[in-house]
């Protein structure tokens, strides 16, 4: 309870093998990102976060120096967000390392923002560019698998820094958050992208109960993101449809605030919510009407 402020509270498990490979990403990046991406959730609400709680359980092959690098990247984005880190639990593991951390924020009860509230004809926001974490993951895993067979090659990675920094250290937007107060703008509704474009629309389409239409044209890339991409022969837009871990905001917003956010480089209107009737669609560049689906970023599905 924080003053007369509404508690929000978010968790996020993050499992060794399913999340992350250790082959190359780093403790401390780790530490770091998986504060973040529970703290995307709190920014999601429009709520800001306060504390975050931390439990680890990890096997023998870690030592002392592997818990100290995780727990700085860790206190790090305490740091960073401004969150204070109040408490947890460590404890010893058979098969690897798993990383559970719960975010506490609040809000006045009046700013909280729900996946919910989408009115038709709202226009369809998003914040930064997509498609750049997934993009560092696939550079990621072509260069592991190069190491595999060839332990002495040196990674190339040059010129890939920005979609690496997406994969292995990326931010919350709190900015943001802090600029809808600034503006005057209250999004109707709200979810992070964690899970690509594709699902987490079609979360807010299900539960706001409409239909959109997402222009292809209009999502925003990256140019490390286009480049990696055409390297491997993809089109960003499945980077960004499907890919995931982008933590950007995707968000609606009444027409009347339009003017509000016209000019602002970080956000880009993608499209609009419709009746339910029309469905979630891609409108396509050559204006092809495509049902979205939710081939987002699931660990479950992953598997087989």
């Amino acid at each position: 309870h924080f003053g007369d402020e509404n508690v929000v509270v978010t968790t996020d498990l993050l499992t060794e093998g399913i999340h992350f490979n250790l082959m190359y990403v780093p403790l401390k990046h780790l530490g770091y990102k998986a504060v973040v991406v529970n703290l995307s959730d709190v920014y999601a609400m429009n709520a800001t976060p306060r504390q975050i709680t931390v439990s680890i359980a990890l096997s023998k092959r870690f030592d002392l120096n592997a818990v100290e690098q995780l727990y700085e990247g860790i206190h790090m984005a305490c740091e960073n967000y401004g969150v204070d880190l109040v408490g947890g639990d460590t404890t010893s593991s058979l098969t690897g390392l798993t990383i559970s951390i719960t975010a506490i924020g609040s809000a006045p009860k009046e700013k909280l923002v729900y996946r919910s509230g989408a009115r038709v004809n709202d226009l369809l926001c998003v914040t930064g560019d997509l498609g750049g974490a997934y993009m560092g993951l696939q550079l990621l895993e072509r260069e592991n698998e190069v190491f595999k067979v060839n332990p002495k090659t040196q990674p190339k990675l040059e010129g890939y820094d920005y979609i690496l920094q997406r994969q292995l250290r990326p931010e919350a937007r709190k900015d943001i958050v802090e600029a809808f107060r600034t503006m005057g703008i209250q999004p109707t509704s709200m979810i992070d992208i964690s899970d690509g474009l594709s699902s987490e629309i079609l979360h807010l389409c299900k539960n706001s109960k409409l239909g959109c239409h997402l222009y292809e044209e209009k999502i925003p890339y990256d140019d490390q993101t286009k480049a990696m991409a055409s390297e491997i022969n993809i089109n960003p837009l499945v980077a960004a449809l499907n890919g995931g871990e982008d933590y950007e905001l995707l968000f609606t917003l009444p027409l009347s605030d339009f003017d509000k956010i016209k000019n602002d480089p970080d956000i880009s209107v993608i499209g609009h919510m419709t009746s339910p009737e029309e469905g979630a669609v891609l409108v396509t560049t050559g204006g092809s009407l495509i049902p979205l689906v939710a081939q987002g970023w699931n660990h479950m599905e992953k598997q087989d």
